[in-house]
């Protein structure tokens, strides 16, 4: 199919929007009442993402498809690197970047649970894949593909950059990413919010999350450069080196001598939990009575003995101070506030 496609003189090069299918002549007729596009051009051909609807289930295939920015900075961090072979894991238009770029020496194969991926790539460039379960749809013709590509230029530097739907059970993508890792020892860069990072580290404890704000172009919430609780909570979790990965200052990225890793600008360093311990990006608060730094928009609560938003639904009394637990005053009051929590800078 794509060879044919292809070999069409753009003039008989048509997309049925409808069915969101490559049309070949023969398929004109079935199609004739559907909206198509027409003159498709090597370009467009080149930019599978922006012809296709991107999918939109939440749970198993939601696409989220990475700005220009993300996309980018991927890119550069992998040549960085010096990464040859690049398996992209649900990252389309990393894939698509990296097919574009003809001035580095890199190549990729796209892994997705999108088959339409098929119609704009040959069998090298694409397996239909499931990373829920470790399933190749084509069976063992297509694992061969995914292991004759890593095997490729004697094994040269290889990794793997996986974007799974965020509705997905991190222990069922860890165990296909382990697998697709034991395929050639590969390194791995895996994008997810940053509250499942207690749930990954079980997984992967030699991971680390970067600081790094990953956002997509149609997600409303998912973007760079907005502020405070609004920000982007998409991170990179990865078994690189921390400190050899450059996060770009002209987008509040610094680097911090004590824990040897670039963090956002207002990650403070906070002495006594000796790390830079922010993961929304927002200055944290040190509490010393649960002897790890918060958010700070949180308080420590003396009747849950633990911090929590001053809203939360408190297992004692809803009346008196939230601080202390007393009943003759409120926290804006209490004595003890400033005693509980404070700032390490």
């Amino acid at each position: 199919m794509y060879k044919e496609f292809v070999a069409l003189p753009p003039p008989k090069r048509k997309f049925c929007q409808e069915c969101q299918q490559l049309l070949l002549i023969s398929e004109w007729e079935r199609h004739s009442g559907h909206p198509v596009l027409s003159d498709i051009s090597a370009a467009q051909l080149r930019r599978p993402t922006q012809l296709l609807s991107a999918l939109e289930n939440k749970k198993t295939n939601a696409q989220y498809l990475f700005t220009d920015r993300s996309c980018h900075f991927l890119l550069d961090l992998l040549v960085a690197q010096g990464f040859r072979r690049v398996l992209c894991v649900g990252t389309p238009r990393l894939h698509e970047l990296i097919q574009l770029e003809e001035k580095i020496s890199m190549k990729s194969l796209l892994l997705d649970i999108d088959f339409r991926y098929s119609q704009f790539y040959p069998k090298e460039g694409f397996c239909h894949y499931n990373m829920f379960n470790h399933y190749f749809f084509a069976g063992e013709a297509a694992s061969r593909v995914c292991e004759e590509f890593l095997q490729e230029d004697q094994g040269g530097p290889a990794v793997l950059v996986a974007d799974p739907p965020f509705g997905g059970l991190v222990e069922a993508l860890a165990s296909s990413f382990q697998k697709l890792m034991a395929m050639w020892k590969l390194p791995i860069l895996w994008i997810f919010p940053y509250f499942f990072e207690p749930r990954i580290l079980e997984f992967f404890p030699s991971f680390t999350m970067l600081d790094y704000q990953v956002d997509y172009d149609n997600h409303a919430l998912y973007k760079h450069g907005k502020r405070g609780r609004k920000q982007s909570p998409v991170r990179i979790f990865t078994n690189l080196s921390p400190r050899s990965i450059v996060l770009p200052a002209e987008e509040g990225y610094r680097f911090c001598p004590l824990c040897q890793r670039y963090v956002s600008n207002d990650n403070r360093h906070c002495d006594t939990c000796h790390s830079c311990t922010s993961k929304d990006g927002r200055r944290w608060t040190h509490c010393n009575l649960c002897k790890k730094c918060v958010k700070p928009s949180w308080l420590h609560c003396s009747i849950c003995n633990r911090c929590a938003l001053p809203a939360h639904p408190c297992k004692g009394a809803q009346a008196g101070c939230f601080v202390c637990g007393e009943a003759d005053h409120k926290r804006t009051t209490c004595p003890n506030r400033q005693r509980t929590c404070r700032v390490d800078r």
